[in-house]
């Protein structure tokens, strides 16, 4: 944990002498300027990149949270809406790994079923990277869509819901203490998103902790002994985070209040039909180019929640 810390601060410190020297060459491409305009554009590409780094670190101080710098996970559950919520829980999915992607963060499926007939019955994975907690909690709640519905003869338009919840990676030395007692662990067959080789024997593994009715699942491990290190890993997660909701009566801090996934209780809108449109509900980021929402383009919307976020706070 210190190394990963040491390792941040140095980045930090050689972005920063980065920012310095993009300055000195700006005010030397200025001066310069005056007497030969040729070093006007190379003056402007020095501030244009400048400003964009001084967005970066403006965006890293409103992480100050203890996990804010550790990897995430993210669950995805359908809400009401039947199948078509199930499709949108695929959809939900995909685009969470695309930005993943966009952010050059690193994503590991841990338990991604399919639907009874579409989409995805739930989807749980990590995503590791820098910052990926602070940035993606702007993620948790809940999520609308409207639009026609690729499943109804009739084309009418249809209302699905999907829940995103997000917990931060735990560092090894934060101790929770889990009664093996408490445990019920089963095995069965994998059948796991994408098809994937290693669901040809039971190495899918699901842990309910009986005394909170908690249930972790993971099967898209080699093994049934990685699954199962994998699903304690999100199962002392969970607890930790309960642990915090006893102590301190302040969900929020990891996960933000509890809601019925369903109308009245959405963070964000996707709307389809009859026009194209994501907003959110809280920062009033919107816009009306939702392919690129669908396929990861959100950080509008993670870097315009921060800013509500620590303006509200404020």
């Amino acid at each position: 944990r210190v190394s990963k810390r040491a390792s941040d601060v140095r980045d930090l410190l050689a972005r920063y002498t980065s920012a310095q020297t993009l300055l000195e060459d700006a005010q030397t491409a200025s001066e310069l300027a005056q007497e030969d305009a040729s070093f006007q554009e190379e003056e402007d590409a020095c501030l244009a990149r400048l400003e964009e780094m001084l967005d970066s670190f403006e965006i890293e101080s409103w992480f100050d949270g203890p996990y804010d710098d550790s990897g995430a996970i993210l669950t995805i559950h359908p809400g009401s809406g039947g199948l078509e919520a199930q499709d949108w829980t695929e959809m939900l999915f995909r685009m969470y790994t695309r930005y993943a992607e966009r952010k050059n963060w690193k994503v590991t499926v841990n338990d991604a079923p399919a639907g009874e007939a579409i989409g995805l019955d739930r989807a749980t994975f990590t995503v590791s990277g820098h910052n990926a907690y602070g940035m993606l909690k702007s993620e948790q709640g809940v999520h609308r869509l409207v639009r026609i519905s690729p499943t109804d003869a009739k084309k009418r338009r249809q209302t699905t819901f999907g829940g995103v919840e997000v917990l931060p990676v735990l560092p090894d030395d934060i101790e929770v203490e889990i009664d093996e007692g408490d445990l019920r662990i089963d095995v069965y067959h994998s059948s796991g998103h994408g098809g994937q080789g290693v669901n040809t024997t039971d190495s899918a593994v699901r842990i309910t902790h009986l005394p909170t009715g908690i249930v972790v699942t993971c099967q898209n491990e080699r093994s049934q002994l990685q699954n199962k290190a994998t699903a304690m890993g999100i199962l002392r997660s969970k607890l930790y985070e309960l642990e915090q909701e006893k102590r301190a009566n302040a969900l929020d801090e990891l996960r933000g209040p509890k809601h019925e996934i369903s109308f009245g209780n959405q963070i964000r809108n996707y709307v389809l039909y009859p026009y194209q449109m994501v907003k959110d509900l809280r920062s009033g980021v919107e816009t009306g180019n939702v392919d690129a929402v669908f396929d990861g383009d959100i950080d509008e919307f993670v870097v315009g929640y921060h800013q509500w976020r620590v303006s509200e706070a404020s």
